[in-house]
Formats: C-alpha cells, structure tokens, sequence
C-alpha cells in the first residue's frame, strides 16, 4: 500500500459559473487550462488543474449544521507573498473575514462568489516536524484556533524592515480560546 503523493485539484459545483471562474483566476493568478462554458479547469502551478469549476446551475448554499467542506487552503512560499496577495486582492475589493496566526500558519480566510471559505497561508515553521512539536505543545493545546492579525500592519513592519520569521512564527498565546471565539462568518 501507498500513500498519494499530492492532493491533485478540488472541483466546486456552482449556478455562478462566470463569477466563480473570475474569482478563481483573480485571487490565485491562475490561468485557465479549458473551458467550455460548463467546466472550467484552472492552474497556477505545475499541475494541469488545480481548481475544477462545474455549472451544475447550483443555487442553494448548505447551512452551518450540514455536512459537508468547511474550508480549502493554499500556501504561500513567504510571508511577502502571501501579504502582497492580499494587497492585491483589497485593491480589486477581494478582503479576507478573518486573519489569524493559528500557530503552525498565518492565515487569511476569504469567501469566494458562492460562500465558500478559502484560506491562504503561509507557514510559521521553516520545517513540518517543528510545526508538528508545536501542535503538541502545551501553548497549542489551549489555544488551537490562534490570535487574531491585522495583515496590513504585517505588511507595514515588513516593508519597514522587520524579518518575515519575526513577523509569521508561533503565537505564544496559551491563553485559552475555543470556537466560540471564532467569527460568526466562519460558520456561515
């Protein structure tokens, strides 16, 4: 037996097929690998598709007590990129419902055209099994969901200077808080 050695691409089933593709491309700078107007394959990277858009004519959005995805992540190589990402995406409107240092990542999560969450991150560990020692650390353990950001002030104080390890590392925060602390928009 063997394990995948990726996650190839996810595909979302939407009634706003022109508005989903747009975002897509938009917020991840992909490009469109086909499209017939009832699929749309994207990429932004090596892989022939990432994202698969379907216009299934989907109208409904799942409640907070269904089933289902709660949210996809992409990762960014630096802190500088993920923060010029989200430059970009504020000056075409595009603004993240919450940012967050979750500890292994500092993240921003977004809402695409149909509700879904996106998040885009970027890891505070130059390495996994340091990220991995730190979700079992005391610290983690009473408090998983992080502290809230202001990506804007990141991006000040890294444009003054200030290193990206010291800007996008750990919280140190043990001070307990759970999933009642989270934005009610998470759950939407």
């Amino acid at each position: 037996m063997s394990s995948p050695s990726k996650l190839a691409h996810i595909v979302l089933k939407t009634g706003r097929f022109q508005q989903m593709r747009d975002w897509y491309l938009e917020v991840l700078e992909a490009s469109v690998s086909y499209d017939n107007g009832q699929v749309c394959f994207i990429a932004y990277d090596d892989e022939h598709h990432r994202i698969g858009i379907v216009n299934t004519g989907a109208t409904e959005q799942p409640g907070p007590k269904t089933r289902g995805l709660e949210h996809v992540a992409f990762t960014y190589a630096d802190l500088a990129g993920l923060l010029t990402t989200y430059e970009r995406l504020e000056h075409a409107g595009i603004t993240p419902f919450w940012s967050v240092n979750h500890g292994p990542t500092t993240s921003l999560y977004y809402r695409d055209p149909d509700g879904n969450h996106i998040e885009l991150q970027v890891d505070n560990f130059a390495r996994m099994e340091d990220a991995a020692r730190f979700m079992k650390s005391e610290v983690y353990g009473s408090n998983p969901i992080g502290v809230d950001i202001e990506p804007r002030e990141l991006l000040r104080r890294l444009r003054a200077g200030e290193s990206a390890s010291d800007l996008a590392k750990a919280h140190s925060s043990a001070e307990p808080r759970g999933f009642e602390t989270v934005p009610a928009e998470f759950f939407r």
